[in-house]
């Protein structure tokens, strides 16, 4: 049987504590360059059922708490609980608020009682976990009935425009692997919850150049963490062939860097 939970390639996504280093670094740098975070989270929280009033939230793949505050302000009477499994991003976190608790932990085993929350929000987190569906169904186990988690990722499409120009330049993988649309509907469908809505849209931004993407990329911690990227300095003929490459997809407000996001609502039949 096809584990829809990987994609594709076997080992395509990175080591999680590879994923928790490169974000725990990246926890002072992230908010300033964050701007398709804060676009994509924005999204989401506007396509939470209207009228939702959750005793209990959680913030999965908190980060730097940055909607853990937005959810905070937005359910004041609610008790909200952030959590990562970066302890650096806790760490920047903490100290701003939102939540009443701050806790280190994996999405695919989360350290929460069984039907202890009424909704789950997760923006631009779970295109890192391995299992996808071991995180659906964590989801189902800690919602309550009727519950909701509400969750954004990546899929296939995301920054192809520097895929195809690294794969001109010298044919090495130097861009992350993301799931197809596909395997988040199957997966979804198959996960016991109730699919509300589940959509992909793309957000493109733009750049004056290669190095402004590349350096964006290392401060969100998100640049290549896949396994068999190619290892020590990348050299100059490489990175003149890459911005070469790049050139040909200029546009009139710069180089474009495309996401395929997807948003989904899901929710726990009573």
């Amino acid at each position: 049987m096809t584990d829809l939970s990987l994609p594709p390639l076997p080992g395509a996504l990175p080591d999680k504590r590879q994923v928790a280093a490169s974000f725990s670094r990246a926890a002072a740098s992230y908010d300033s360059v964050a701007e398709l975070q804060r676009a994509v989270g924005g999204e989401l929280l506007a396509r939470l059922p209207a009228g939702i009033a959750p005793a209990r939230w959680l913030d999965m793949g908190c980060g730097t708490g940055y909607f853990s505050r937005a959810l905070g302000e937005r359910l004041p009477d609610s008790h909200g609980v952030a959590l990562d499994i970066a302890e650096g991003m806790l760490n920047h976190a903490r100290p701003l608020g939102g939540a009443a608790h701050f806790i280190a932990g994996d999405a695919e085993r989360l350290p929460l009682k069984n039907e202890s929350c009424d909704l789950i929000f997760s923006s631009l987190a779970v295109q890192w976990c391995a299992h996808f569906d071991a995180v659906l169904s964590e989801a189902h186990r800690v919602l309550q009935p009727g519950g909701v988690l509400a969750f954004a990722s990546l899929c296939v499409g995301t920054l192809e425009e520097l895929r195809e120009s690294w794969r001109a330049a010298d044919g090495l993988v130097h861009v992350n692997r993301f799931r197809t649309f596909d395997t988040y509907r199957q997966l979804c469908d198959a996960s016991g919850l109730r699919v509300r809505c589940l959509e992909r849209q793309p957000h493109v931004l733009h750049y004056p150049d290669v190095r402004s993407l590349t350096h964006e990329l290392k401060a969100l911690g998100a640049h290549n963490l896949n396994p068999g990227r190619p290892g020590g300095l990348t050299g100059r003929a490489r990175v003149a062939a890459l911005i070469q490459a790049y050139e040909q997809f200029r546009q009139a407000q710069g180089l474009p860097a495309t996401y395929q996001v997807v948003y989904a609502v899901l929710e726990k039949p009573l």
